[in-house]
């Protein structure tokens, strides 16, 4: 029986020191419940299944009426945008449920539901990635192109990113409304989503269309951005859907809120990182955050190092699409090794998410922490 933790997660973990050691049978414990539940074999086409369960219960919604166009409507877009990323967000709700239940036998119910709430949160990445490309003007998405951009779509995509957003609580109300917390999780969604949207108005209002300006750029205002345009519903709310089905107070655990938010920060300032010093390879695109004027996390460092000259380069050259222009930005970046500065930033956090995690007192929760580190720490892509 394989244990639920990579290779890569274990070797991590050893420096951790004794805990790893300790842990060791928990994951495979929790591996070995999921294999008698039936789900151990190909987690990821469990998951699946249970979209498939969702999308017809909400195509044959009683409170309202279907007309074979609209249904096929839906069902297309739901197709389009819902399933088709990495699913890293909705897996996690799962991993992280059997992790807090500490090996313990898991009835085949438990694995749906924590399936469920999964998909909540794809459902809600789809909603703000239907709006967030039409509000960036994008072309792709996920390999294809961006929805509103889709012959006879148009802007009725923004209607269908608000129709994805009220499939959330259609899908709470069918599969938790006799839960205890289910007043808690429909709190949640919608703190969550209102601290997303927030992070993406200041992210949108820093730079107005035509006034581009670098000095409104800092690495507390990247840190502003990341942590509520992303950190919250990437890291955190996966974890506390788990919490909530295992019957904790979210308001019980800010620390592990804390820690979760650190981390999608983290990942973040990484994803500015492999955008410029990536293998395009590897990661799968080519950056564009220099043509975009993103408000990147090398952008702020850069102006933090800089001297006068350099600065007046950054002011000039950042935010065009001219090859050469980008290529100036990448020769400031190399000269204030900002390759070198990123990886004394990475330690440095590491180190910092370690302590926060070996002083949480419950076990679970640090697999659970741990879980998440590992799968993030020095990635490539």
């Amino acid at each position: 029986m394989h244990s639920v933790l990579s290779s890569t997660e274990q070797s991590l973990f050893s420096s951790f020191g004794v805990h790893w050691s300790e842990l060791e049978k928990l994951p495979r414990l929790v591996c070995e419940m999921a294999s008698q539940n039936g789900t151990a074999a190909d987690p990821r086409s469990e998951f699946v299944g249970v979209y498939a369960k969702l999308k017809s219960e909400l195509l044959n919604d009683s409170a309202f009426e279907f007309t074979p166009d609209s249904r096929q409507w839906v069902q297309r877009m739901l197709e389009y945008n819902v399933p088709g990323g990495k699913l890293n967000r909705g897996l996690s709700v799962i991993d992280s449920y059997k992790l807090l239940k500490e090996g313990k036998e898991l009835a085949e119910n438990e694995i749906f539901l924590a399936s469920v709430l999964g998909w909540c949160i794809e459902w809600l990445q789809a909603y703000f990635l239907i709006l967030d490309d039409i509000m960036d003007n994008s072309h792709t998405r996920r390999g294809q192109p961006c929805w509103f951009r889709v012959p006879k779509v148009g802007i009725i995509a923004i209607n269908d990113g608000i129709l994805l957003r009220n499939h959330i609580p259609r899908i709470l109300k069918n599969h938790f409304k006799d839960k205890p917390y289910y007043v808690d999780l429909l709190d949640l969604f919608n703190e969550v989503e209102f601290q997303t949207t927030c992070g993406q108005m200041i992210d949108l209002i820093t730079t107005i269309e035509g006034e581009k300006d670098l000095s409104k750029y800092s690495l507390l205002l990247h840190q502003r951005i990341v942590q509520y345009k992303t950190a919250y519903y990437s890291f955190y709310l996966p974890v506390a859907c788990a919490l909530l089905m295992v019957g904790e107070k979210l308001e019980n655990h800010v620390d592990v809120k804390s820690i979760l938010i650190d981390m999608g920060i983290y990942f973040q300032v990484q994803d500015d990182y492999l955008d410029c010093f990536g293998d395009p390879e590897k990661i799968g695109k080519i950056g564009t955050d220099i043509e975009d004027f993103k408000c990147s996390w090398l952008v702020a460092k850069a102006l933090e190092h800089c001297d006068e000259e350099q600065k007046k380069m950054l002011y000039e050259h950042y935010g065009k699409q001219d090859p050469a222009s980008v290529a100036q930005v990448k020769a400031i970046y190399n000269e204030l090794n900002l390759q070198g500065i990123f990886n004394e930033y990475e330690s440095k956090i590491y180190e910092k998410l370690k302590s926060s995690i070996e002083a949480h007192p419950s076990k679970a929760m640090q697999a659970v922490l741990k879980s998440f580190l590992g799968k993030i720490y020095k990635r490539l892509k």
